[in-house]
């Protein structure tokens, strides 16, 4: 069995967006909301700063000239660590019921975020989120009819996009072309079943298995880059929200976890809010920072 363990006891109320930074040896990560937070945490000296965010948080990346790209609700900001600077760059394309959340950056470093339509549980058919792409001063939106965006990920050769509509329990694949970052050929890559939770966030490792967080189950699951379940990792928590390698040899997996009240699937032993780690056997994929 596969031991799994507190990292940092982040308390956070929905931790999600993992990012290993491997020239600082550090994890990063975000409390969406309540409060809205970007975190950072040195393993080896266990120095953990915080930074308060004026709004929700969706996601941030580190960008190759330094600094971040952060999204907040209302669209993406610079943001310099070092002074707590942000400044505006792109308005979100959604309406203000839409709220920037879940991003991360393909192979050739460009910018990727989805959306969360806040009507959405209590209007089962919201639905006004998407997938969109940064294209210089612009957010293109390339896929439509989202509830909740999750699960976004690239696979190694970064030809194949994943993503999540959540609730729907089903994760799809695109086919992605690397030179202009065009999507085509959606199909479904996994499909969850009645009873086992639901699927949010994701990443992929150096043989381009998938790594799904299952939340309300307790899991994280495994799939082949054919789609094939390869195993499912229990967890002692119950709500897991993002997996990311990081590590000095990206061989440790840390997870975010949310303390939002879903029933869960399984009957947890430890608490929702810490980060976890473990070790799974495989190594994660470098991250491409953003290159705008």
């Amino acid at each position: 069995m596969t031991e799994v363990r507190v990292a940092i006891d982040a308390g956070n109320h929905l931790g999600e967006t993992p990012i290993w930074s491997p020239s600082e040896q550090a994890l990063w990560w975000i409390n969406c909301e309540h409060p809205p937070e970007l975190h950072r945490w040195h393993p080896r000296s266990g120095e953990h700063r915080t930074w308060p965010m004026p709004q929700r948080i969706g996601g941030f990346v580190p960008k190759a000239q330094g600094g971040l790209l952060v999204a907040l609700a209302d669209g993406l900001y610079d943001f310099d660590p070092e002074s707590g600077e942000l400044s505006f760059r792109v308005p979100s394309p959604f309406p203000a019921h839409v709220k920037l959340h879940e991003c991360h950056c393909d192979r050739q470093g460009r910018f990727w975020i989805g959306g969360f339509d806040r009507r959405y549980p209590a209007d089962r058919t919201a639905a006004d989120a998407g997938y969109c792409r940064l294209d210089g001063d612009r957010l293109t939106v390339a896929v439509t009819g989202v509830h909740v965006a999750n699960g976004l990920a690239f696979s190694p050769d970064g030809t194949t996009m994943y993503a999540v509509t959540s609730p729907t329990r089903q994760v799809d694949a695109f086919d992605l072309d690397p030179a202009t970052g065009a999507l085509s050929n959606r199909r479904p890559f996994v499909t969850l079943a009645e009873g086992e939770g639901f699927a949010d966030g994701a990443t992929v490792d150096s043989e381009g298995g998938y790594w799904m967080a299952n939340v309300a189950a307790g899991a994280l699951r495994r799939y082949r880059p054919d789609g094939t379940l390869d195993r499912i990792v229990a967890l002692p928590f119950s709500n897991p929200t993002k997996p990311a390698f990081g590590g000095p040899d990206l061989a440790t997996l840390f997870v975010t976890s949310t303390q939002m009240a879903m029933p869960p699937a399984t009957t947890p032993t430890a608490a929702n809010g810490p980060i976890y780690a473990l070790e799974p056997g495989e190594h994660g994929v470098p991250e491409v920072p953003f290159a705008g």
